[in-house]
C-alpha cells in the first residue's frame, strides 16, 4: 500500500551510536527528512546530522509525554531506540511502551520501529543466568509491540530493529570488551569460552533500517533481527593480525577473574542505567547484567537468519572470512575515539 511509505521521521536516539549512521542512510537521497530528537540541539553530534541536511532538531528527552508529542505531530513515522543505560531496565519499558501508545495516538505515523535487543532471558527458557537487563527490558516491549501490532497495522505499522553488541566495541576504549595491550600483544581477555558473539556493524544500522522504511508493506510485523555474523574471538584475533598486521590473541577467563581483575572491575557494583536508582531492587548492577550478557554469547543462544540477511542486504561489501562467517573489512578498520 503506497500509502504507508513515509517520508518525515521523528527519531529518538538519533545522536547515538547508532543513530547517526542510520539518519545518514535515511537523508542521503533526500527521500526521507528526520526530526531530531535531543537533550543538546548545540553538541557536536547534534550539529552534524543537522550538517546533512534534511534534519531538524528539536530539544527534549524521550522521558517527557510532551516532547514525544510534539516529535510525532506532522511526522508519518517514527524510529524509537531508547537508551537504556540511561533510564535502566524498569524505566526504559515504560517510555518504549508510551512510545507507541502516543505515537497510535498522533494518528499521522504510519509506522513505527523499535530499536530491539534479543529477549535473552527467554531465549534460555527462562535460566536466570542469562538475565541481560539491558536485553531483556528492550525485548519484552518489543513482542508486546509485535503482539499490538496485530490489532492495530490498520492504523500503523510496526517493526522491530534487532541488533547486538557493535563489531566497533571490539577496538573501542570503554567497553566490556575492550582489548589490552599485554607484552605488545592485542588481547581480549574476555569470559566467552567457545562461545560467539553476534556481532553487528553500525554502518549496517543504517542500511537495514533504510530498507525497514523503504519497505512498509513487507516489515510491518517483522523482528529483523540483524548481525555480521557468530565471531569467536580466537577467529577474531587472528583477523585483527590479518588485516592490521599486529600480533593479537583471545585468552578465555572465568567471571569471577574478569569482574575482579578486569578493565570492569571498578564498575562492577554501580547500577546498569547511570540515572536508575540504585536502592530500587529492579536495578541490575554492571557486574549482574554483564554476568548475563556473556553467558548469553558463550552458550550461544543467540541465533541469526543470515539466509534472511542476505537476502535484505543485497549491496556489494568487502568481506573476509572469520570461521563460519564473514566480517567487513571496513568495520575493523574504522576505529572512532569513543562509542556511546
Amino acid at each position: 500500500m503506497s500509502s504507508q511509505h513515509t517520508s518525515k521521521i521523528f527519531i529518538v536516539g538519533g545522536t547515538g551510536a547508532q543513530g547517526i549512521p542510520i539518519i545518514q542512510a535515511l537523508v542521503e537521497d533526500k527521500k526521507y527528512s528526520c526530526r531530531v530528537l535531543t537533550r543538546d540541539t548545540t553538541s557536536s553530534r547534534a550539529q552534524s546530522l543537522l550538517a546533512l541536511g534534511n534534519v531538524e532538531l528539536v530539544e527534549g528527552t524521550f522521558a517527557d509525554e510532551a516532547a514525544l508529542r510534539n516529535g510525532f505531530k506532522g511526522c508519518d513515522g517514527a524510529f524509537i531506540n531508547i537508551d537504556g543505560f540511561n533510564t535502566g531496565e524498569k524505566t526504559e519499558m515504560y517510555w518504549a511502551i508510551r512510545s507507541y501508545e502516543l505515537a497510535l495516538e498522533d494518528k499521522g505515523i504510519k509506522f513505527f520501529v523499535y530499536g530491539n535487543l534479543d529477549f535473552a532471558l527467554k531465549k534460555s527458557g527462562y535460566d536466570p543466568k542469562f538475565h541481560t537487563g539491558h536485553y531483556d527490558g528492550k525485548g519484552r516491549i518489543g513482542e508486546w509491540i509485535l503482539f499490538q501490532n496485530q490489532h492495530n497495522k490498520g492504523r500503523m505499522g510496526a517493526a522491530l530493529f534487532t541488533t547486538g553488541p557493535y563489531i566497533e566495541m571490539t577496538i573501542s576504549s570503554l567497553t566490556v570488551m575492550t582489548p589490552t595491550i599485554e607484552d605488545g600483544v592485542a588481547t581480549w581477555r574476555v569470559p566467552l569460552g567457545d562461545g560467539a558473539v553476534t556481532h553487528v556493524a553500525l554502518d549496517d544500522c543504517g542500511y537495514y533500517v533504510r530498507w525497514l522504511f523503504d519497505h512498509p508493506e513487507r516489515a510491518s510485523g517483522m523482528d529483523l533481527e540483524v548481525a555480521i555474523a557468530d565471531i569467536p574471538y580466537g577467529e577474531l584475533a587472528a583477523a585483527f593480525s590479518k588485516v592490521t598486521g599486529h600480533p593479537a590473541q583471545y585468552i578465555d577467563t572465568s567471571l569471577e577473574d574478569y569482574w575482579t581483575k578486569g578493565p570492569m572491575r571498578r564498575a562492577a557494583d554501580v547500577p546498569a542505567g547511570y540515572n536508575a536508582p540504585a536502592a530500587d531492587p529492579s536495578t541490575m548492577s554492571l557486574r549482574d547484567n554483564f554476568t548475563g550478557f556473556w553467558n548469553l554469547w558463550k552458550h550461544r543462544v543467540v541465533k541469526r537468519d543470515y539466509a534472511l540477511l542476505d537476502e535484505v542486504r543485497n549491496a556489494k561489501m568487502t568481506f573476509f572470512f572469520v570461521g563460519d562467517g564473514f566480517m567487513s573489512c571496513d568495520s575493523l578498520l574504522q576505529i572512532p575515539a569513543s562509542i556511546c
